[in-house]
């Protein structure tokens, strides 16, 4: 896929978001720091991406309310998965998260599926042997509590390297040599998981299990200063590896 570039001189990535307060939180600015400039699509609200996807040196998908099996429910997931098989395929650089983590695993060949029960809030999350030795993954810490808000989870798709687990689900895998997928969110900032904690009763998951929502915020303002110390850091190793692949 050709790079475009600004003037200058950043490389352009391309962030899909399907719902407006699930966008690339704080990786725009890490990102942006790293020479990566991200360029937002809401997906729901516009049929076609800013510009023509050659132009994008990386790709980026994120979170949202809807669940990646509800096609009929949501008729812009179909070209979604389409886009997203073909970026694996063609080995463009793509990172999806939580939502946009799933709809990759359903490109490349898992059918993501309900869990018996949502993760919600502060989890255990600890590498593979596979995510310790991977570009993007080995700059995490071996294990770390990670904010998760997920219903659904996906199998490992054929052929992809398992990187990183919880005691409930796999939580990340890299499809091809390009493709990564994750189930927590390293992009998230502590106004949006506020947000998302006082919204809880629009999610019914969160309702059944009997989520405390002032318990959460308090452990979201205990956890957050170093969990997005984590998301930069894995926000400006992902815009560094994009950025090394781009013809200079």
């Amino acid at each position: 896929m050709r790079a475009a570039r600004w003037h200058t001189g950043r490389v352009r990535a391309l962030a899909i978001v399907y719902q407006s307060d699930a966008g690339p939180g704080l990786f725009t600015e890490a990102m942006r720091g790293r020479g990566l400039e991200l360029e937002e699509w809401l997906v729901p609200e516009r049929p076609e991406p800013p510009r023509e996807l050659s132009e994008y040196a990386a790709v980026l998908t994120f979170g949202g309310a809807m669940h990646a099996d509800q096609d009929d429910k949501h008729p812009w997931l179909r070209p979604q998965k389409e886009l997203l098989a073909a970026l694996v395929e063609d080995g463009t650089p793509t990172l999806g998260v939580c939502l946009g983590a799933q709809i990759l695993a359903s490109a490349a060949g898992a059918a993501p599926r309900r869990l018996p029960d949502p993760e919600i809030g502060w989890l255990d999350v600890e590498l593979t042997a596979e995510g310790a030795a991977d570009p993007l993954f080995s700059s995490l810490p071996k294990s770390f509590i990670a904010f998760e808000w997920h219903s659904y989870e996906f199998p490992l798709p054929p052929g992809a390297a398992p990187l990183a687990k919880s005691p409930l689900c796999l939580q990340a895998f890299r499809a091809g040599d390009a493709a990564w997928a994750i189930q927590f969110h390293p992009e998230v900032t502590r106004a949006e998981a506020d947000q998302w904690t006082r919204d809880y009763r629009d999610d019914e998951d969160a309702v059944r299990i009997g989520l405390d929502p002032r318990r959460l915020t308090a452990e979201t303002a205990d956890r957050i200063e170093e969990w997005n110390e984590l998301g930069r850091g894995l926000a400006e190793r992902f815009a560094e590896l994009v950025t090394a692949s781009v013809p200079r």
